[in-house]
């Protein structure tokens, strides 16, 4: 955690799917919405549910990129934190932090 982070609680990024969605994120620039689903043992509608949450509220992109690995027209979704998004996630574990009286 950042310790120059101001303490700001996010109610978006606090409910559980979507902290560890963004955990997962803040170690990595971007990740392929496979890996999201398979690491953190989610269905496809839920991820995509909670992604698309996270996407209104700025907090993270979305990119659809077609595969070199497949003959169909499929595309591969990948995820990466927002700099707002990155912030505010900082912000909301400096927060609970504080709450939990670091």
């Amino acid at each position: 955690m950042t310790s120059d982070a101001q303490p700001a609680f996010n109610d978006v990024i606090h409910s559980p799917v979507r902290l560890r969605i963004c955990g997962l994120l803040r170690r990595m620039s971007e990740i392929e919405f496979s890996v999201v689903r398979d690491t953190l043992g989610l269905h496809d509608a839920s991820l995509s549910k909670n992604l698309k949450v996270l996407a209104q509220a700025g907090l993270i992109t979305l990119r659809k990129e077609a595969s070199r690995a497949r003959s169909d027209s499929r595309r591969l979704t990948w995820v990466s934190l927002t700099g707002a998004g990155r912030a505010a996630l900082e912000g909301h574990l400096a927060a609970i932090a504080m709450i939990a009286g670091e």
